[in-house]
């Protein structure tokens, strides 16, 4: 009985060290140890994981994704929804020369421009450029008008806005673009193609249903679960994993709802702390601010969660093709030790993230010298403040909700197998 004892120990043990992998590994996104690589594609193909996941499927990722599809159908904004008094026609316009105005009294320069668009395409005219406000405008660069369509003299119907960053930008993406596909090649182009899904989602349905008066809560949540099954199963594929992830990142998703929902409430946000927000309540006040306040978490940490619940179903994925017979315990454990640091990293990218889009706000603070106290519990703080946390409450919670499914899916392999 002794011995009987000791080599259950020792196959214990052994199962331990097999699934025993360093924290360090958590972030990436490799299927390897080292130089081995484990082909994790018997795990998908395993007749046991695919009855189990088929059950994930039916009871709960169907439904939902069903749901969230007819919800988009029924929510889908069908009128126009721009202010006439807020629109603007535009142009571009060439600089050929520059110079100071005339007055010094008026602090601008004079640019003479060559139009490249609209109506008065070739001509040429002058608009005065305001100094100290914006970049300097040089000959040779390419800017931005607006139009007043009534103005009869051509010298009164254009006026400098910006510059043209057209071509800067487009040069920034495709350098992006080249880079995402050199390094992850298919998967990287079907990730480029997700992308493109996410924005004419966010511009075509999000942005438009909210401003029909949709529930923004509701249209962040149907379009966020729609644009992750999209991105998800393009990305990575139709399979076992990639269903399993998808169900993690819905499941992460209401718990950041709920989170959202509850500390904009308790922190009594009204959603009017920025500029644009006042301004889309001036032009549509049904818009419910609060809840497009928590719209704008919920956006914002879908990418991440993304992230992490492939990383997370990946890694147990893994282990379970090395060890096709560990324990749903032992595969938990293991894969909670790998999300440990991945975690870490990601909450504070999104912290970092949400501070840097507040830090013109917290210069002008710390030049006042407000006390850190006053100034966190200014609205436009506590804004960022509850929207870094609750995104990253969000992150944390994903990692323990897929690794449990992915556990539960592939757990135990090969005794089930034997079994059956």
């Amino acid at each position: 009985m002794a011995s009987q004892g000791r080599r259950r120990a020792d196959h214990r043990a052994a199962r331990r060290r097999k699934l025993d992998v360093p924290a360090g590994h958590g972030h990436g996104h490799g299927h390897g140890h080292g130089d081995h690589v484990v082909d994790t594609s018997v795990v998908n193909s395993d007749a046991i994981v695919a009855r189990r996941v088929r059950i994930v499927v039916a009871a709960i990722l169907a439904p939902l994704i069903l749901a969230a599809v007819i919800a988009m159908v029924v929510m889908w904004p069908d009128s126009n929804l721009k202010v006439a008094s807020y629109q603007t026609d535009t142009a571009r316009a060439e600089v050929t020369t520059i110079k100071a105005c005339p007055n010094p009294k008026d602090k601008c320069d004079e640019a003479t421009i060559k139009l490249s668009t609209g109506p008065d395409k070739g001509k040429t005219t002058t608009v005065q450029v305001p100094q100290g406000i914006t970049v300097s405008v040089k000959a040779g660069q390419s800017v931005m008008l607006g139009v007043q369509t009534d103005a009869k003299n051509i010298a009164d119907r254009y006026q400098y806005v910006d510059h043209d960053r057209t071509k800067p930008l487009l040069i920034l993406a495709l350098i992006f673009s080249v880079a995402v596909v050199a390094l992850s090649r298919w998967r990287g182009f079907a990730a480029l193609i997700a992308l493109a899904v996410t924005a004419v989602m966010l511009t075509q349905f999000i942005l438009p249903a909210i401003l029909s008066g949709s529930n923004p809560l509701l249209v962040a949540v149907v379009g966020g679960s729609v644009v992750m099954a999209i991105a998800l199963f393009l990305t990575h594929g139709i399979n076992a994993e990639s269903s399993i992830a998808l169900s993690g990142t819905i499941a992460a998703l209401g718990l950041t709802v709920l989170l959202g929902w509850f500390f904009t409430k308790f922190c009594q946000l009204s959603g009017l702390a920025s500029d644009s927000a006042s301004a889309v309540k001036q032009f549509f006040p049904n818009v419910d601010l609060v809840g497009l306040l928590v719209a704008g978490m919920v956006i914002g940490a879908l990418g991440v969660l993304d992230d992490v619940t492939v990383t997370q179903a990946a890694a147990v994925w893994e282990l379970s093709a090395a060890n096709p017979s560990a324990s749903r315990r032992e595969l938990v454990a293991a894969g909670l030790r790998i999300g440990r640091t991945h975690v870490a990293s990601v909450v504070n990218t999104l912290v970092l993230a949400y501070a840097g889009a507040a830090m013109p706000v917290l210069i002008t603070f710390a030049i006042q010298g407000i006390p850190a106290q006053y100034t966190i519990s200014t609205e436009i703080v506590a804004m960022e403040v509850v929207r870094g946390l609750v995104g990253s409450l969000g992150i944390i919670a994903a990692v323990p909700l897929t690794t449990a499914l992915a556990a539960m899916a592939v757990a135990d392999r090969s005794r089930d197998l034997v079994a059956a």
